[in-house]
C-alpha cells in the first residue's frame, strides 16, 4: 500500500528536466544540502546502493541524507548529462563535498534511477570511484595510488 501525503499527491512527474531543477535545489553553493523538497519522490519502500552502502526504506534513506549533512560543510552538485529511456532516468553528476577541516573534494559518478508504476523512485544506484577521486588530492600519494591500481587492476 502506498503512503498519500498532500506532498506525495501535489507531487510533479519525474523526468529529466524535474529531476535537473529537484537536484539543484538539493546542493547549494553555500550552506549545507537539504532533500526534504525530494523526500516525497522517494518509494516507502526504495532500495538505494552505493559503493559505501545499501538501505532498503525511505526512513532509512532519509536519515542517511541526514548523517552526511551533518559530515559536510557545504556540498554542491552539477548535473552535465541526463537521459531518460522509459522509467529508467541515468545522470552524471560532479559532487563537491567541503568538510571542515580538509580541502573542496570533487566526486564524479553517475545515478541510475528506476521508477515505480506511480512514478516513484524506486531504486538508486550511484556509481563512483569515493577513494580515487579523494585520494586524487593529496599530493604524492595520489600517484602512489594510481600506479598501484594500474599494476593491480589495469
Amino acid at each position: 500500500m502506498q503512503d498519500s501525503t498532500n506532498s506525495e499527491r501535489n507531487r510533479t512527474e519525474l523526468n529529466v528536466d524535474t529531476i535537473r531543477e529537484l537536484w539543484s535545489q538539493t546542493y547549494n553553493r553555500h550552506g549545507k544540502p537539504d532533500w526534504s523538497h525530494i523526500f516525497p519522490y522517494y518509494h516507502r519502500d526504495i532500495v538505494f546502493q552505493d559503493s559505501i552502502q545499501r538501505i532498503e526504506g525511505r526512513d532509512k534513506f532519509i536519515a542517511m541524507c541526514k548523517r552526511l549533512t551533518r559530515r559536510t560543510h557545504q556540498l554542491r552538485m552539477e548535473i552535465p548529462a541526463i537521459a531518460q529511456a522509459g522509467n529508467v532516468i541515468l545522470f552524471d553528476w560532479i559532487m563537491t563535498m567541503e568538510f571542515k577541516k580538509y580541502p573542496n573534494t570533487p566526486i564524479y559518478g553517475s545515478t541510475k534511477l528506476i521508477l515505480s508504476e506511480d512514478g516513484l523512485i524506486k531504486e538508486q544506484r550511484d556509481y563512483y570511484d569515493l577513494w580515487g577521486d579523494i585520494f586524487n588530492n593529496i599530493p604524492h600519494f595520489n600517484k602512489m595510488y594510481r600506479r598501484f591500481m594500474h599494476q593491480k587492476f589495469g
